[in-house]
């Protein structure tokens, strides 16, 4: 029996439903959500099995415009992982459709005669009977990416919460997948240390709990990862922000914030590492830590 796999690139615009759609996938959660945009720093790879097919995911920030130094980098990672997969899977938020920056990425991918496949997400908030996205809106798209990148598969329609329409778009993807053994163990289900998703659990939680315009200034480092307890894991981290109002914005009130956000955090961690968890965190400053490329990258961020 013939094997593939392969590294699919996961592309799209902030909050095209990337991550949450990889989690569907895994069936576990690996990638964080949230609905503010940037959320998704880092290249976090997502290992999927089926029989005859290991697909390895690589979610992506989303693709945006921006001058800001940590933007420029996410979209340099975006980019990377559209230049160097096997399969690209370009997503658009079905009630928000398919746009000229889409038809501009799709260009790019046809010109480096990579594989495509384009895929609809959102669809049970869109549905088969809502006015803002009806099934024939989906002829425009499909046209274009027929023109656009021949061979893709035209404009499949997903829903991550649901999971309707990931099988077949699993199908789609393996059929485009190189001939290959399997890259990985069977067991593993990514490439990023238990330490590393951690920190983004935490920032999860912190991100969900924050202000609008904080979330963009907060970063989290773990400054220890304690497993030598099996029944017990010990965490402590920091949340990095900028300013010393962003501080108190992130402790809140008699410290009631931080200490949700470790509530949230610590439940969700535990998920994570199958144990009890001790969770520590405090809030640092350092002014302007968005703007040091040497910084971001010390912070997993690339």
């Amino acid at each position: 029996m013939t094997h593939r796999a392969g590294v699919v690139a996961i592309l799209g615009r902030p909050n095209a439903g990337k991550s949450s759609l990889l989690n569907a996938i895994l069936g576990e959660k690996l990638a964080i959500v949230c609905d503010k945009p940037q959320t998704t720093r880092s290249r976090i790879l997502g290992i999927k099995n089926r029989p005859g097919a290991q697909l390895l995911f690589v979610d992506t920030p989303g693709l945006h415009a921006s001058e800001r130094a940590l933007n420029a980098i996410l979209n340099k990672q975006a980019q990377q992982a559209g230049d160097h997969c096997d399969v690209a899977l370009v997503l658009f938020d079905l009630l928000a459709g398919f746009g000229d920056d889409h038809a501009a990425l799709l260009a790019h991918l046809r010109e480096r005669a990579t594989p495509v496949v384009v895929a609809g997400t959102k669809l049970d908030r869109a549905g088969a009977s809502s006015a803002a996205f009806p099934p024939p809106g989906l002829r425009s798209p499909s046209a274009r990416c027929a023109k656009l990148a021949p061979g893709a598969e035209p404009a499949l329609r997903v829903s991550a919460h649901s999971g309707n329409g990931v099988e077949e778009l699993l199908d789609a993807l393996c059929e485009r997948l190189p001939e290959s053994p399997p890259l990985y163990p069977e067991d593993d289900l990514s490439d990023r240390p238990l330490r590393f998703l951690a920190a983004e659990l935490v920032r999860e939680a912190a991100t969900d709990a924050l202000e609008q315009e904080l979330p963009y200034a907060l970063a989290v480092e773990i400054e220890e990862f304690d497993e030598s307890r099996s029944d017990l894991v010990r965490i402590r981290a920091n949340l990095i922000v900028e300013r010393a109002s962003q501080k108190k914005i992130a402790i809140g009130e008699g410290g009631r914030r931080i200490k949700q956000i470790g509530i949230r955090a610590r439940r969700e961690i535990e998920k994570l590492v199958g144990a009890q968890v001790h969770l520590e965190l405090w809030v640092k400053v350092e002014p302007s830590w968005t703007k040091r490329p040497a910084r971001i990258k010390s912070l997993g961020y690339v």
